[in-house]
């Protein structure tokens, strides 16, 4: 019985994860976290009995005390909860599924403490992948990546530790906007862009997607997951999400890791690897297919990509600059305070403003990001 720890367990990716634990029968989960879903996160304790759980919010977790009074488990809160889910003794595992930058001390503890990490946050190496990298080499502790491209990025690569990269392509389906022009995006809706035409995700990640913001941020991810170098990371709009990434070596070969558009493969994969087991569920069916297309990414209309290998060149804080005024700028167009333009306009302007910090300590990219939401606070809100 393998025993994993889950952080953001309400969230897309924690429920596709509890699926897996559900059908598979010999996982057990000791711990979990979560935002402030205590409804379904006492569903969740129900039926998965964890040890250890924590919510955001102590208001929410002395309520969620009460509802489970009747069972042996622990409720903690706060950064303080995060960190105590991602050091929990009996895991072996930590899925990090948080969204954002809190994922960031969780996962350097889970790293000090041994554990394997199945990354969903990717936050949390755009950031800090200089921090983070480093600290598992010297603990010998796997990364493991959730996210469907890097998962497939890390299958091809299965067998080839002495191979030379020449490029990684990384495949993006390109969102709900693929070939419109910019002046046609001045009047998108929340509604528009949270209507994503392969996957369902939750609503941040959605509308990331939709602006290639998300692309930007796994283009970092995969810079430091992989090793490489950023001109080594090609992104390739495929708009059937079939082919989820590929690897080209020094000899041409190109290797991809093709399937349907189902969150729960990659997921599994990383927490049985290098196993793999029987997943439910749609096969792919390349005569249904017919074709599988191809196009460049469109920077113009959709500068968010463009903007992340400026940030990822410009390097130290710069970064967190770019992803802390991007889940801003993300929270006031959910929230309709913002135009859905003014996202990618925002990010450039904070990028352009930031004070550099070239080999930043983990206070300083929390200040980082402190004082992007001050500024945005300050000039948009």
């Amino acid at each position: 019985m393998k025993k994993i720890a889950i952080l953001g367990s309400t969230g897309s990716i924690g429920t596709q994860t509890l699926e897996i634990v559900r059908e598979q029968g010999d996982l057990a989960v000791t711990a979990m976290a979560a935002g402030s879903n205590i409804d379904l996160l006492e569903q969740q304790i129900r039926e998965f009995r964890p040890n250890l759980v924590s919510v955001w919010d102590e208001e929410r977790a002395k309520e969620l005390r009460v509802r489970t009074a009747d069972l042996k488990v622990q409720i903690a809160s706060g950064m303080d909860g995060l960190l105590a889910v991602a050091t929990e003794p009996e895991s072996e595992i930590l899925v990090t599924a948080i969204v954002g930058m809190l994922g960031i001390r969780p996962t350097i503890a889970a790293i000090e403490a041994g554990k394997t990490i199945a990354l969903a946050n990717k936050e949390t190496l755009v950031t800090a992948g200089h921090l983070i990298m480093p600290l598992a080499k010297e603990k010998n502790v796997m990364i493991l990546p959730v996210d469907s491209e890097h998962s497939a990025i890390f299958q091809s690569l299965a067998g080839a530790a002495c191979n030379r990269i020449h490029k990684i392509l990384l495949t993006a389906s390109g969102g709900p906007f693929r070939g419109k022009r910019k002046s046609e995006l001045a009047g998108v809706q929340v509604e528009d862009a949270l209507k994503h035409p392969n996957w369902a995700m939750g609503r941040k990640i959605t509308i990331d997607s939709s602006t290639l913001v998300n692309k930007g941020l796994e283009v970092m991810e995969a810079k430091w997951l992989f090793g490489v170098e950023l001109d080594q990371i090609e992104v390739v709009v495929h708009p059937q999400s079939v082919i989820h990434s590929a690897v080209e070596y020094e000899d041409g070969a190109v290797i991809a890791q093709l399937g349907t558009p189902d969150m729960r493969l990659p997921i599994q994969y990383a927490l049985y690897y290098p196993q793999r087991r029987p997943l439910s569920g749609e096969r792919l069916d390349l005569f249904s297919l017919g074709q599988l297309t191809f196009e460049r990414p469109d920077t113009e209309t959709f500068p968010g990509l463009a903007l992340a290998y400026e940030a990822m060149r410009r390097g130290g804080n710069i970064p967190t600059v770019y992803n802390a005024a991007n889940e801003r700028a993300v929270a006031l167009f959910l929230e309709r305070k913002i135009r859905y333009p003014q996202i990618t306009e925002i990010i450039a302007s904070c990028m352009e403003r930031a004070s550099f910090i070239g080999d930043p300590a983990l206070d300083e990219i929390l200040e980082t990001e402190a004082s992007v939401y001050r500024e945005i606070a300050d000039r948009w809100q």
